[in-house]
């Protein structure tokens, strides 16, 4: 059968996302894109505090370097204890100084080899000197590398729509960065930057993945749907658990930051880890009923709902099920320490560190389901509205 579509068109969208728009649909995903840019504009942090983070332990400036002897011998303070002793030379400026770290030989501390590349923090001393202390290993090698591999497998499968993806997730990091992270900073309503910045970041997703379409629009007006529920929930949650924010170790140190709401800056992580799940969920689900539709013409809105909706049972057990391991799998740690404890289960749960996994878990997952219903009903609607006997699937 001929196909008189472009190359583009064949890797960006397939025939059943070019359809006749419905009347309104655009109009309300219109509205919400202004509503979110005009939240952007109110609440763009002006300005961040200015902190000395050196007084909590965190350098001004590092500096790399490669290990050019490890060996273990005695240590200078205690003749006899072991100690870990490397010799490092620097690779940028002062290039060619050298620096020689000391560590006790034990589990957890550096264990250095030949030709490992590390950042050292630079300690200004008196008369112009200064020291030089481990600060981490350089992983960039390996970092820039999976993310090639990423890319690569993102596009090979994806095409034209894979490279778009991988934009979207690079606006996604930057609304990250510039907008959210800085504006919880400078003390605005955390609720709100939450709600706009996850709005952002879920409309760009969508729009540059799959295109500015019946489809896409369904599945983004699901999200945000979702993304409001899920934003007033941990709202609710936060507040009524009497939350400190207080929950890691990085929290404290945040403590020195005038205005910062700690458990607003909670609320916020919450809302963001379930926004690449309604992503999937709303786009599944909308793909579902098209499906359906293209399937057989013929069905209703009624029809067409109940069986996008048995599709959308099955995702979302194993969507709650993946959210609840990704928690886990960050705090497994966390959990080995109370297992050994043998504290009672009631106190484990209700203790803030582990309760904030459970509220973030619990949150995400209603905002999961709540956002299949609402989907596949808008799904339904817009689908059936189409002229009897239109196709909406891919012709072969």
């Amino acid at each position: 059968m001929p196909n008189d579509r472009s190359d583009f068109e064949t890797l960006i969208g397939p025939d059943r996302r070019r359809l006749p728009r419905p009347r309104g649909l655009s109009a309300v995903v219109v509205s919400v894109g202004v509503a979110i840019v005009i939240g952007l504009i109110v609440l763009w942090p002006t300005e961040t505090p200015e902190l000395d983070l050196s007084e909590i332990g965190f350098a001004d400036e590092v500096v790399r370097a490669e290990t050019v002897t490890a060996t273990v011998g005695p240590c200078s303070y205690d003749p006899a204890l072991d100690c870990r002793m490397f010799q490092l030379s620097l690779i940028e400026e002062p290039v060619g100084d050298t620096a020689i770290l000391e560590f006790p030989d034990e589990v957890g501390q550096p264990d250095l080899v030949e030709g490992d590349i590390v950042y050292l923090a630079v300690v200004p001393l008196e008369g112009g000197l200064v020291d030089y202390q481990y600060a981490d290993q350089d992983r960039t090698g390996l970092l820039i590398g999976l993310t090639l591999i990423f890319a690569i497998a993102v596009i090979a499968l994806g095409r034209l729509r894979g490279v778009a993806a991988l934009v979207g997730l690079v606006v996604s990091i930057a609304v990250l960065l510039w907008f959210i992270l800085p504006a919880i900073i400078s003390g605005e309503d955390a609720v709100l930057v939450a709600l706009v910045g996850g709005g952002a970041i879920a409309m760009v997703s969508l729009y540059l993945a799959h295109g500015y379409n019946p489809l896409t629009h369904v599945a983004a007006l699901g999200a945000f749907s979702a993304l409001a529920l899920t934003t007033a929930l941990s709202w609710l949650a936060v507040e009524v658990a009497n939350f400190s924010g207080l929950v890691s170790e990085e929290a404290f140190y945040l403590l020195s930051i005038p205005d910062l709401d700690l458990s607003g800056l909670l609320l916020a992580g919450i809302v963001l880890g379930a926004i690449g799940a309604l992503d999937d969920v709303t786009v599944t689900q909308a793909s579902a009923v098209w499906e359906v539709h293209g399937a057989n013409p013929t069905l209703g809105s009624a029809e067409l709902y109940e069986s996008g909706l048995r599709v959308g049972r099955d995702h979302i057990v194993s969507t709650v099920n993946t959210l609840l391991l990704a928690y886990a799998g960050a705090s497994l740690p966390l959990l080995i320490f109370f297992t050994l404890a043998d504290q009672s289960l009631g106190f484990i749960a209700s203790s803030e560190v582990v309760a904030v996994e459970i509220v973030r878990t619990l949150v995400g997952s209603i905002g999961l389901v709540a956002a299949v219903p609402v989907t596949t009903w808008l799904s339904s609607r817009v689908v059936a509205s189409l002229s009897e006997g239109t196709s909406t699937r891919v012709s072969s």
